[in-house]
């Protein structure tokens, strides 16, 4: 019943930036907390960066300095400006959002995953 899209993944330059969307889309009453979660080759799947409905965020200690999480209520989308890019930063990145439905039910989906290679 609602989907997360996600956009803005690709090849970069150590030390440059992409930003990444995720629209929500569908009927939502509410979306509570957004976030972002990456998984690198080999590796297992790790918290990025969390925002809650009021603003409030979180982010792993491999990125904070960097790494901004930001969302639009009105839009239903999170974002994740990416700075000061490393090769380790290299992964897929999934967005996560959960939240209510008009009918009440509450709802916690995953984006389809965008790939961010840091790379020379």
């Amino acid at each position: 019943q609602v989907q997360l899209v996600e956009s803005g993944g690709g090849l970069v330059q150590p030390g440059g930036s992409l930003r990444l969307s995720c629209a929500a889309s569908g009927r939502i009453f509410s979306i509570n907390a957004m976030g972002w979660y990456r998984q690198a080759p080999g590796k297992e799947r790790e918290v990025v960066a969390k925002i809650t409905g009021d603003g409030s965020t979180n982010y792993a200690d491999s990125v904070k300095g960097r790494f901004t999480i930001s969302r639009d209520n009105a839009k239903n989308t999170v974002y994740l400006q990416l700075n000061s890019l490393k090769p380790e930063d290299t992964a897929v990145y999934y967005c996560n959002a959960d939240g209510r439905y008009y009918s009440g039910t509450s709802f916690e989906v995953w984006g389809q995953g965008t790939l961010v290679n840091v790379s020379s």
